[in-house]
Parts: C-alpha cells; sequence; structure tokens
C-alpha cells in the first residue's frame, strides 16, 4: 500500500522573544543573570559571558543592550577600519568570539579603545577568551584580564522549563506529559533542546498530527534516542 503524501514544512520562521520578562532564570545561570542586572556596576568595563551554544549569551546580551543602548556586531565583522566608530553610543556587544574570529590587532585595539574612553564591552564566547590561542602578546595578556562569568548546563528545572518555552516560541501549546517525557532523555544541554523541539515540529507538519508524547515516542525511537515509551 502506498504511503500517504506528506506535507511539506515551510519554513516560516518563529519569533525568538528576548526581553527580560521571556528570560528563563534558573541557578545555571544566575551569575550571568545578576552581571547584566547589576550594571552599570561591573567589575570591568569588559566582561565576558561564556558558555555552550544556546545557553542564553545572546538573550542576556540584548537585555544588557537594551538597557545600555547598545550596539551589537559579530566578532568576525570586527575589522581594524570598523573599530574607531565600534563604541559610537559608548556601549558594545561582541557576539561569538573565538580565538580566529577576527584579526588579533583589530580586537586589542576594540579592547583598548573601549578602556581610553570609559566605553562599556560585553563579549560573548563559547569558550573562556582567556583560553585562546593568539600570537599577539599583548592580546593574551588583556584577555586573561577579562572578567568572565560561565552559564552552566540547565539543570532538570531549567531544561524542562526551556522547552516550554521553545514550544511557545514556535505556538506550540504542549502539556506537561510531553515535557516529562522529553526532558530524561535528551542531552542536558540547550543545544539538544533546540533540536529536538525542531524536529517534532518539523515531523508534526510532515504528518500532520499533533505535537505530543506519541509522536515524541516515534520520532527518538527513530533516532535510537529512547529506551522505554
Amino acid at each position: 500500500m502506498p504511503e500517504p503524501p506528506r506535507q511539506l514544512p515551510l519554513d516560516l520562521g518563529f519569533r525568538e522573544r528576548f526581553g527580560r520578562e521571556d528570560f528563563l532564570a534558573g541557578p545555571p545561570n544566575a551569575a550571568a543573570l545578576a552581571l547584566i542586572e547589576r550594571w552599570p556596576d561591573w567589575p570591568a568595563r569588559t566582561v565576558a559571558l561564556v558558555g555552550p551554544e544556546g545557553a542564553g549569551k545572546s538573550h542576556l546580551a540584548a537585555i544588557w543592550a537594551a538597557a545600555a543602548g547598545a550596539r551589537a556586531i559579530a566578532a568576525h565583522a570586527i575589522t581594524p577600519a570598523g573599530v574607531p566608530t565600534a563604541l559610537a553610543t559608548g556601549a558594545l556587544v561582541v557576539e561569538d568570539l573565538r580565538a580566529d574570529a577576527c584579526e588579533e590587532a583589530a580586537l586589542f585595539h576594540l579592547i583598548n579603545l573601549a578602556r581610553e574612553e570609559e566605553a562599556f564591552l560585553l563579549i560573548t564566547a563559547r569558550t573562556p577568551p582567556a583560553t585562546f590561542s593568539v600570537r599577539l602578546r599583548d592580546l593574551a595578556s588583556r584577555l586573561r584580564a577579562l572578567p568572565t562569568v560561565t552559564l552552566a548546563p540547565p539543570d532538570d528545572a531549567l531544561l524542562r522549563a526551556v522547552l516550554v518555552k521553545l514550544f511557545a516560541d514556535r505556538q506550540l501549546a504542549v502539556d506537561e506529559e510531553l515535557i516529562g517525557y522529553l526532558a530524561p532523555r535528551i542531552e542536558r544541554s540547550f543545544a539538544a533542546a533546540r533540536a529536538v523541539v525542531d524536529a517534532l515540529d518539523r515531523e508534526a507538519l510532515h504528518q500532520r498530527r499533533d505535537v505530543n508524547r506519541a509522536l515524541a515516542v516515534e520520532l527518538l525511537r527513530e533516532r535510537g534516542g529512547s529506551d522505554a515509551p
């Protein structure tokens, strides 16, 4: 018997909310949230938020940017020519800094200029900047001196809350049965939560079904990630 036709999912996108009221606080991110909320009383004018993909660094940066009137720039977009105007508002977010993201001299100049102009600089990164392997000795010294706050992987309560929020961002109403099934069966990370929510949303569209526990059981079984229904 031929399989029934499958609906092609349309990538219409969805709006993820980045307001303070949308940030899910918990022990894993408490220190990072406290840093953002205590601004401008920071330990230094340049600080770093460090954590895995999807940990909430960009959300916290957006909250701070709204409060501080900061501009935002991707680390790979930092150039020597752009440094002089990067701090025009007196506050800047540098997103996803990595060792090889931009020219070392440009990054060194930006950090120095922030100090000279007494501007605020918030850097987000997946690994501590102090551990970056850089050739420019003075830059290495600056990175080692950066005050750094780390966002830890989510605990069970935060992971469940994140799953609920990710479904809600897609306007999908789900019940506790689904959340209770997923939380102990996926990797304890924000990236894994995003991936499973996206997969369930797409599969529901394919099969013209609701997003529920039954669909999650099938999906995780196909992926070898479920040990019990």
